[in-house]
Order: structure tokens, then C-alpha cells, then sequence
């Protein structure tokens, strides 16, 4: 069954270089970024994973957990975290689950459920295991990403949608295109002009049925 924005992630208990971890468990009360690839060891993969290592603090700042995701096994992970710090400047202190039943790949709809790992593998047979997923507090699926094998991922994006969710849940906005911390909000159709008025700085009715504020400190 696919993994659909709302829905509860599953609760699977999984192993990472950093022991046993429970999903439901190990976010708690916090949001949770978790990122995905095919194989240690790899060219683009390893830029991502020093890039987010270098945004540890920024991930902090967000009450946010991160976990990577790869099918291969602990000691290559430990392995390739000398590499990730290497290129990336900064320890890769967060987990990294080893994925190498195809469990979590398949139970967050990356693989089908035919899937599998044959000898001699490449990257190639778990391409498609190259996604991004923001969880809640409330273990639901708030965004989602999937990218191509030769196309870094952008975690400037990541941390923008993250703050654009954390911004919506917190006040009950939408975000517009673009957005950026600071910047209009967008009213939702469901307040009322009054309504909006009082709760929002720099109320603006741009069409019927879109209108932009400012939200307050």
C-alpha cells in the first residue's frame, strides 16, 4: 500500500550503526527528516549525506531528529561515515538505518514489494531508494520527495520546506510559492476577513479568494 501525505508512517523497529531504534519511539515528541539512497559509498550520495551533517545545527534549531536510510549493512555505514565527514567537513553524528532486508524501503513504498537484492548488486537495483520524508509529532507523513540517481538533492529545500510545515502547524496558515521564513503568509479561505484582521499584521485581500498577511511575533 502506497505512504500517502496524513498517513501514520509504519512503527518498525529497525537497525542503525547506532543501535535498534523503533521509529515511533525515537521521534517522540519531535519532527523528523528521513533520507534515503541506494548504496554506501557512492559519488552523489555521499556529497547529500556531508551536506547534512553540515546542517546538524540548523536541524537543532528545528527540533528536528534525522535518520538516513541505506540497504546496505552497520559496518559499511560505519565505514563510509569517515568518508561522509571527509568530504563534508562535519561528523555525521546522526543514525543511518541498515536497510538490508528492503523493509523500510518497501513499507515507505520506495520498492515494490517484489523487490530484492540479487548478488553482485549496483546501485542500480535499488534506485529508486532515493527519497526524502518529513514526519510530524504526530508520526504522519507531511512531505515527501523523490529524485533521480544523478541529481543531488537540494537540503537548502528540506530546511525551507520544514520551517513552511513548522510555520503551518504552529499558526494555522498556508504558505505561497517561493516562501521563506519572514515572509506573507497565505490566509486560509476558511477565516474570515474579521478573523483575519486580528490575528494577522498587513492583511491584504490580493483576489477573492486569496489574501496575504504578515503573521506577528
Amino acid at each position: 500500500m502506497s505512504l500517502r501525505i496524513n498517513d501514520v508512517i509504519p512503527d518498525l523497529s529497525v537497525e542503525t550503526d547506532q543501535g535498534t531504534i523503533k521509529l515511533h519511539d525515537w521521534i517522540g515528541d519531535a519532527w523528523a527528516v528521513i533520507f534515503s539512497h541506494p548504496k554506501d559509498f557512492t559519488p552523489v550520495c555521499t556529497t547529500e549525506f556531508g551536506a547534512v551533517a553540515q546542517l546538524a545545527d540548523e536541524w537543532a534549531k528545528r527540533g528536528t531528529k534525522v535518520l538516513g536510510v541505506s540497504v546496505d549493512g552497520v559496518e559499511e555505514h560505519v565505514k563510509w561515515k569517515a568518508d561522509i565527514e571527509t568530504v563534508g567537513g562535519a561528523a555525521p553524528t546522526f543514525p543511518i538505518v541498515a536497510d538490508k532486508g528492503l523493509e523500510l524501503a518497501k513499507a515507505f513504498d520506495m520498492l515494490p514489494a517484489e523487490a530484492y537484492l540479487p548478488e553482485g548488486r549496483t546501485p542500480n537495483d535499488t534506485a529508486t531508494v532515493r527519497a526524502v520524508f518529513i514526519i510530524g509529532p504526530d508520526k504522519k507523513l507531511k512531505l515527501s520527495m523523490i529524485y533521480p540517481m544523478n541529481v543531488g538533492r537540494n537540503f537548502a529545500e528540506v530546511l525551507r520546506a520544514l520551517n513552511a510545515l513548522q510555520t503551518s502547524a504552529k499558526n494555522g496558515i498556508s504558505t505561497p510559492a517561493n516562501w521563506e521564513a519572514g515572509k506573507d503568509v497565505v490566509v486560509p479561505l476558511t477565516i474570515s476577513d474579521e478573523d483575519a484582521k486580528a490575528r494577522f499584521d498587513n492583511f491584504q485581500t490580493v483576489l477573492p479568494y486569496l489574501r496575504t498577511a504578515k503573521l506577528r511575533d
